[in-house]
């Protein structure tokens, strides 16, 4: 089972992101953390889901960029 702490490690997205722009999130609960299915991104005020622009209600703990395989499916 992947720890807290390596989970962290691969959202490794310094600061806030660059407005706008979709990255991966990670968020956490009380159950722990997990990654949204979706691309998400922050709009200064706040994070939200880029296909359907609604604010996430969930906490984000970290952020990445989307992998190089993710790119090429579009």
């Amino acid at each position: 089972m992947t720890t807290r702490a390596q989970r962290l490690a691969q959202f490794d997205g310094q600061g806030t992101p660059p407005a706008g722009e979709p990255v991966e999130v990670l968020c956490e609960d009380k159950s722990g953390t997990y990654q949204l299915p979706f691309p998400c991104r922050w709009i200064g005020s706040g994070w939200e889901n880029c296909d359907s622009g609604q604010a996430l209600e969930a906490t984000v703990v970290g952020w990445r960029r989307p992998s190089d395989t993710d790119a090429r499916e579009d």
